[in-house]
């Protein structure tokens, strides 16, 4: 997992600028897997790693209770959360922010692939503090 803050600025504005690639190439109107599976493409054309759908155990007492999957895990680094909505609201807020604390990664990005692309960068504890 990198935690270099240049590096981690880096793959924030490729994943960033795939994702408008994505937008302009498809439009709007498709499902949230389409954009996943589309973004998942434009970032390996960058050269960077992807793991689509990558689980996040949750731990009760060091015992698994559950599993959440993040739509994309880029580099090792980057939670990547994807919509295709009309726009965010607190529960999508509350899940980057439980998927960072969760997994100990440094960023989250929530990316809402609407009428327009729109963004949200989350940083985990330690690593700084968030950006609208």
């Amino acid at each position: 997992m990198c935690t270099d803050k240049t590096r981690l600025n880096q793959f924030t504005e490729s994943i960033i600028g795939c994702a408008f690639t994505v937008a302009n190439k498809l439009r709007s109107g498709f499902l949230e897997k389409c954009y996943k599976n589309a973004l998942a493409i434009e970032l390996r054309k960058a050269g960077l790693s992807v793991s689509v759908e990558h689980p996040i155990p949750v731990l009760y007492d060091g015992i698994v209770v559950g599993e959440y999957f993040a739509d994309l895990l880029v580099e090792n680094s980057v939670i990547v959360e994807l919509k295709a909505g009309k726009g965010f609201d607190e529960a999508q807020f509350a899940q980057c922010l439980h998927y960072l604390t969760t997994t100990g990664k440094p960023i989250c990005l929530l990316i809402n692939f609407g009428q327009r692309v729109d963004v949200k960068r989350f940083v985990g504890a330690g690593f700084g503090t968030a950006d609208a």
